[in-house]
């Protein structure tokens, strides 16, 4: 838990996928986070998260569906949704949010 605050606690947002390998939304948002990453390079950080091996991390953020989606700035949550988005809209809300 001490190394994922490190992670959530850096300058620029970082933003983290929640998701099970069973999910199928998960699997069609995994490429477009790919995408918004190589759009925004060193202004983001992406990580994932799977549920089912990190329950405790996802009871602490009250992950109750796949995909949940959390952005922080500075160990800060500025968003959270569920479900699957749009490279163009992940990207605005990355830029409006930091």
């Amino acid at each position: 838990m001490a190394k994922f605050s490190e992670i959530i606690n850096k300058d620029i947002p970082v933003l983290v996928d929640f998701f099970a390998t069973w999910c199928g939304p998960c699997k069609t948002l995994g490429p477009i986070l790919e995408e918004v990453k190589e759009s925004l390079g060193d202004a983001v950080s992406i990580i994932k998260i799977d549920v089912d091996k990190n329950e405790a991390l996802a009871t602490k953020y009250q992950v109750r569906g796949v995909p949940t989606l959390l952005l922080f700035k500075n160990g800060k949550q500025v968003w959270r949704e569920s479900g699957v988005f749009q490279k163009k809209d992940l990207i605005t809300i990355i830029k409006t949010s930091s």
